[in-house]
């Protein structure tokens, strides 16, 4: 890990960032090739915000959460390259669903061969009835699902693991954020899948890149080596008048353009004479946070399964990823490691339980499904709270998100990533998120 010092920030800068994630970093990387001054500020003492990575005694690497470059775009990849010098690790995409004691290749829905015979019937008799039925209005995600799947399946699987992963119901989000990321099969795929042990891998990932060594955060680390980066500095206050921002350690910094990957509901209250609408705005923004549990145990787990989805709505494992699949340095010789996601909301399913206990229920979910075996000698076992993780595209976000980006771009104040923009990116789509912001402030706008 480098090692930043935390330092009161400097008198004044041209462009200041917010944040050290992989949205400022693609900021970075653009003024850096216009040979444009900036300085980076952190509130942590770990940079690279959501990508940041962690090693733990014994040789454990384990990030803040699973992350992965599956990015066909040439450029992104020959920039994330550069970063590691070559030195990264290409791996086949193998993802399973595990649902009341059974493994389902995925995606579930072309993949019904060898559930149980009604499910499947009822399976095929819905999604018959909804894909050669008249087209329905769509108001929600719940009613997509069924439109999309058909009920029985609808109901079965993926509405299960929207509670979990988004904390509520289907019908209370939105249906506009998918993307690829929900296959909309063929009935003849369907067919097919209900009928044969062996179907076309149809998921949208067919592989992925990771850094051999150091972690996710590897990809991040030369580009803010290369820059003026302030850890320990947490944003409380930002005049947009003087252009000036306040930190938690009392430095201040005046800026002439200012970018920012900071939560915009965290991002708003901070910003001196707010009006009180845009602040209920911001304050309707919902998210959910994690935990994330790290396991380590003395085996090579073989299966060649990259990630695992649980359905199951008695597991509190949402998703379990390997890192030892990712790289061949990310875990001691022969060990394995489990990183298992479980999510919550404040807003829809606040955390209550204690970590210790969290821990301890996902390590028995995990010897439930056969992942830790009887014999098996657990080596590590930690986990970490992330309070922001994911978008919760429910029905509020769109006017309180359009309340808050007109003032805020009244204001000149350019927001890049995840939430900074409030929108469903992956890794080069954040990338780029920070790059066109950059590009707006070189431009004056």
């Amino acid at each position: 890990m480098v090692a930043f010092a935390i330092a009161r920030g400097p008198a004044v800068s041209e462009i200041v960032l917010l944040g050290s994630g992989m949205a400022t970093l693609g900021s970075a990387y653009r003024l850096r090739a216009e040979g444009r001054a900036y300085t980076m500020f952190d509130r942590g003492d770990h940079p690279g915000g959501h990508t940041k990575t962690f090693t733990y005694d014994g040789g454990w690497v384990f990030d803040d959460g699973p992350h992965i470059s599956f990015t066909e775009d040439e450029r992104i990849q020959a920039i994330l390259a550069e970063q590691v010098a070559g030195d990264f690790h290409q791996v086949p995409s193998e993802v399973n669903n595990f649902w009341q004691g059974q493994w389902i290749k995925h995606p579930a829905q072309v993949n019904l061969h060898g559930l149980p015979t009604d499910l499947v019937v009822d399976c095929l008799r819905d999604f018959i009835a909804e894909s050669t039925g008249p087209e329905r209005e769509i108001a929600n995600y719940e009613e997509w699902l069924i439109a999309s799947y058909g009920r029985t399946f609808a109901e079965t699987f993926p509405m299960h693991y929207t509670r979990k992963i988004h904390t509520t119901d289907a019908k209370n989000l939105t249906a506009d954020w998918m993307g690829p990321r929900m296959y909309r099969p063929s009935l003849e795929e369907v067919l097919r899948g209900a009928l044969s042990p062996k179907t076309a891998d149809v998921h949208y990932i067919d592989r992925f890149r990771y850094p051999n060594r150091g972690g996710f955060y590897a990809y991040l680390r030369p580009i803010h080596e290369a820059s003026d980066l302030r850890m320990g500095h947490e944003a409380v206050h930002i005049d947009p008048v003087a252009k000036v921002v306040r930190f938690a350690n009392e430095a201040t910094v005046e800026y002439a353009r200012l970018i920012s990957s900071v939560p915009v509901r965290d991002l708003v209250p901070m910003i001196a004479g707010t009006p009180p609408r845009v602040l209920e705005a911001a304050a309707a923004l919902a998210a959910t946070g994690t935990v994330v549990v790290n396991l380590g145990i003395d085996r090579v787990e073989d299966s060649g399964i990259s990630w695992s989805y649980f359905y199951d709505e008695e597991f509190l494992t949402t998703r379990v990823s390997y890192p030892h699949r990712f790289s061949p340095y990310a875990t001691p010789p022969g060990t394995s490691a489990f990183q298992c996601e479980v999510y919550f909301s404040d807003k829809y399913r606040p955390l209550t339980q204690p970590l210790d206990a969290i821990i301890d229920r996902v390590e028995h979910e995990l010897r439930t499904c056969g992942f830790i075996l009887p014999g098996d000698k657990v080596l590590l076992r930690d986990a970490k709270v992330s309070p922001i993780a994911g978008i919760i595209f429910d029905h509020d976000r769109e006017a309180a998100l359009q309340a808050v980006n007109d003032y805020l771009d009244e204001l000149g104040i350019f927001r890049v990533g995840r939430f900074g923009e409030w929108r469903y990116l992956w890794t080069d789509q954040a990338f780029e998120s920070g790059e066109r912001a950059a590009q707006l402030a070189l431009d004056g706008h």
